[in-house]
């Protein structure tokens, strides 16, 4: 487990995915999962904040590929893919959400679904105990116990798991795990085509994999995991030259990593850098008025 603060959550774990982590106003922890969950559950996530009275701050979250479990005030709440390639979450007052990062594949498995998930889709999850559930958790981890919170969402999901585990989907879930990590660790100039060949597979094989459990093509989870690599170290580093960077993250030519960027984030690679390099100079900020749109 670990965890970092804020006014920034740039710390020794990574921020994947988290749009500016240097001006993100909450405590966010991260906590893995119980051995019975490990193939469906990457890691548990506990963050908490606490603005100002009348303060807002919109926080962004370039999507991964997979589904989230989450429990907040609404209750606890099953999230398919997102729609969207940059999520955005308005924060407010004092407060906290307790979340599961799925595996890829494994929102289709835990739901019990015949098919990936319509992307963007959002329902609830644990039947009536959810609601209990949800305010146990969150109740938790504003007093601080980001363990106990998770401890509280745990028994719904492994009791989900225990109904909708099939062979077929252990099978395609282990199968997915091999793919992400040989993702994680590809060379720059990996392909579709290079990465089937080094898992003694076929791009078609691995298309139609994809298709069937995590609803993007491999080709969108290289793209998207080249930009979030480039986000993250351009968090940490702004300083960075963009065209060293885009060839060390797996681009030939800057023009089609800064055109992946800003479809991904929704600005460019160096305005990013500008706007992180100004959110590590100083303290965060919040926003005071009403709450713009999410």
């Amino acid at each position: 487990m670990f965890e970092t603060r804020g006014p920034g959550v740039l710390g020794a774990g990574p921020t994947l995915g988290i749009v500016e982590p240097a001006r993100a106003p909450f405590t966010l922890t991260r906590v893995p999962p119980v051995p019975e969950l490990a193939d469906l559950v990457d890691w548990h996530w506990v963050i908490t904040w606490h603005l100002p009275p009348g303060a807002t701050f919109t926080q962004g979250v370039v999507a991964h590929p997979v589904g989230q479990v989450v429990a907040e005030r609404q209750g606890l709440l099953a999230y398919a893919m997102p729609a969207v390639s940059t999520d955005r979450r308005v924060l407010a007052g004092s407060d906290g959400v307790v979340g599961s990062k799925l595996r890829p594949g494994a929102y289709r498995a835990l739901l019990g679904l015949g098919h990936p998930g319509e992307r963007g889709a959002v329902g609830p999850f644990g039947g009536r105990a959810g609601d209990g559930t949800a305010r146990a958790a969150i109740g938790r981890a504003l007093a601080g116990d980001a363990v106990g919170a998770v401890a509280a969402v745990t028994p719904l999901l492994a009791a989900a798991a225990a109904r909708t585990r099939t062979e077929r989907s252990t099978a395609a879930l282990a199968t997915l795990r091999e793919v992400f990590a040989a993702i994680a660790d590809a060379v720059p100039g990996t392909t579709v085509a290079t990465l089937a060949e080094g898992l003694g597979t076929t791009p078609r094989s691995l298309q139609r994999l994809f298709a069937q459990w995590v609803g993007v093509s491999p080709k969108w989870v290289l793209q998207r995991h080249r930009v979030h690599l480039a986000a993250e170290l351009l968090g940490r580093d702004p300083g960075l030259d963009l065209a060293g960077l885009a060839a060390a993250v797996g681009y030939y030519d800057q023009a089609h990593f800064t055109g992946d960027f800003v479809r991904a984030v929704g600005t460019t690679p160096g305005e990013y850098a500008r706007r992180c390099a100004t959110a590590l100079a100083g303290p965060g900020t919040v926003a005071a008025g009403p709450a713009p749109p999410a």
